[in-house]
Order: structure tokens, then C-alpha cells, then sequence
């Protein structure tokens, strides 16, 4: 655990966020939207794969939109297909996005990493996270923004918003890694430039590790917040009923919170 703070009494500037006890229950059905397939050019000039939802209303281009990376070895519509319709639920657009490091861990296929030729490093996929804000803002689709990223895509949407503070309304980041292959690209490195509304969500038991437990204590005295979720899985998918152990409902509140504080209004505000 945190040192001095337990996953119910992590605080952040403007608030408490508190960990939640999961009890058991199934997420509702949604239906699925059918994607929208798009691709563009990373910086050097390979194809993303990525997919575009809109919610049934459909959307302005003024909208906010939720852009979505996946985890070590996944793809986006394996590892965000039962999360994707609570969003578009809520009247978010999302584009979902294939990096270039990933794979079938999700049922697959990866599409960017697929045609890449290579395998590619986890901090190598970050010029993919660029192209899709870039892609996300130049194709119209874009107003207020919120880039979501899980494991070891968390740490990288959490650098992008440091890197792009004009372009980014709100950053979620499910289970950031740090360590090992992320020491080219660490989400600590970047915080003393972070003006972005940040929001870390850690399953419980990954608190028990000493290197996970410092991350979380270094993001609370830098501002972000910090939300444990008892009984949840690692990454994104601790929103997902069918791969976290109990009620996903306490995280789903936090998350919808989040983004409506901060997503709310137009682009121009």
C-alpha cells in the first residue's frame, strides 16, 4: 500500500477518490456500434489501424471523443469491446486504436503490429499515440479529448498529455507500467510538466508490490489521482465483468465522473 495512505483515503488537489469493495455483479448489455475503420501515418510513415464509434445520435465535431490505446501483446476491439458501448452509452465518440506493439492476447488480430513487419518496443509505439490525437484533431472528429491507455499504454498517454497539454482535456491511465521496458519512456519523468486532469486506477492487489505502491504515492504528491479497485484485474480490463473478479459498477462510476467533469463543453472553452 501507499505509504501513509490506504486505497480508501488517497487524495488528490481537488478531492477524495476512494478504492470501492466489489461485490458480484454483470455488467448490462449494450449493443455494439459497427466501427468505422481508419487508418493513418505514424512519424515514420507507418499505418495505424484504428477504429472510429460514434454514438447512435451520432456526433458534432465539436464532440468529445475518448481515444483508446490497449495493453502489452492486445488490440483495441479485444480488449475495449465490452467497454466501448458504456461509452458511446454515456455520448462519447471513441476511437480505438491498433499500436504498433501488440498482438492476439485479446483475440486479435493486432493490425498495426501486423503489418509492421517487426516486432516493435513498448516505447516505440508512442509516435502511434501521437499520430492518433494528431489524426483525431485534423480529421474533424475531435473537440474536447480524453486519451485512455492501459498498462503500458497508460504511461505513455500520460507522457503524450505532457507533450500535448493544448490537445488533451483528460487522461486515464489503467495500471501504468514503469520499469524494464519502460525506462526510455517513463510516466514519472514527465509529471513536473503534466497540467492534464489525470486519473491512475490500480486493482488492489497490484498496490501490494513496493514499486507500484511508490508510482501511486509519486503521482499523489504531483496532483494526479489515484483510484484502487478492490478485487480488479490489471489494465483496462478491470472495467470488463467478464475478466474482473466482482462488481466493475464502483470503477465505472469513478471513470464517468471523471470524464464528465472534464470532457463537459465545447472545444472553444
Amino acid at each position: 500500500m501507499v505509504a501513509g495512505c490506504s486505497p480508501r483515503t488517497i487524495r488528490h488537489r481537488s478531492g477524495t477518490l476512494a478504492g470501492a469493495l466489489l461485490l458480484a455483479w454483470t455488467t448490462p448489455s449494450l449493443p455494439q456500434a459497427a466501427p468505422e475503420e481508419v487508418t493513418f501515418a505514424a512519424a515514420d510513415d507507418l499505418t495505424v489501424f484504428a477504429d472510429v464509434y460514434r454514438p447512435v445520435d451520432g456526433l458534432e465535431s465539436t464532440g468529445p471523443v475518448v481515444i483508446l490505446f490497449h495493453q502489452a501483446g492486445g488490440d483495441a476491439r479485444g480488449e475495449y469491446e465490452a467497454i466501448i458501448p458504456r461509452l458511446l452509452g454515456a455520448g462519447y465518440a471513441v476511437l480505438a486504436v491498433d499500436q504498433r506493439s501488440g498482438g492476439d492476447r485479446f483475440g486479435g488480430p493486432n493490425r498495426t503490429a501486423a503489418a509492421a513487419g517487426r516486432e516493435y518496443g513498448y516505447c516505440e509505439a508512442y509516435t502511434d499515440l501521437e499520430a492518433a490525437l494528431a489524426w483525431a484533431h485534423e480529421s474533424g472528429l475531435a473537440g474536447r479529448v480524453a486519451v485512455w491507455g492501459s498498462s503500458y499504454s497508460a504511461a505513455l498517454v500520460i507522457r503524450l498529455a505532457a507533450d500535448h497539454p493544448d490537445d488533451v482535456e483528460a487522461v486515464l491511465a489503467f495500471s501504468p507500467a514503469s520499469g524494464g521496458p519502460m525506462s526510455a519512456c517513463l510516466a514519472e519523468e514527465v509529471l513536473d510538466r503534466l497540467r492534464t486532469p489525470t486519473l491512475a486506477l490500480r486493482p488492489s492487489r497490484e498496490m501490494e508490490v513496493e514499486s507500484v505502491a511508490e508510482q501511486a504515492r509519486v503521482f499523489v504528491e504531483a496532483g494526479l489521482q489515484v483510484y484502487v479497485s478492490e478485487g480488479g484485474v490489471h489494465g483496462s480490463s478491470m472495467l470488463d465483468s467478464s475478466r474482473a473478479s466482482g462488481d466493475v459498477e464502483p470503477a465505472w462510476s469513478v471513470v464517468l465522473d471523471f470524464l464528465a467533469l472534464h470532457l463537459a463543453g465545447s472545444a472553444t472553452d
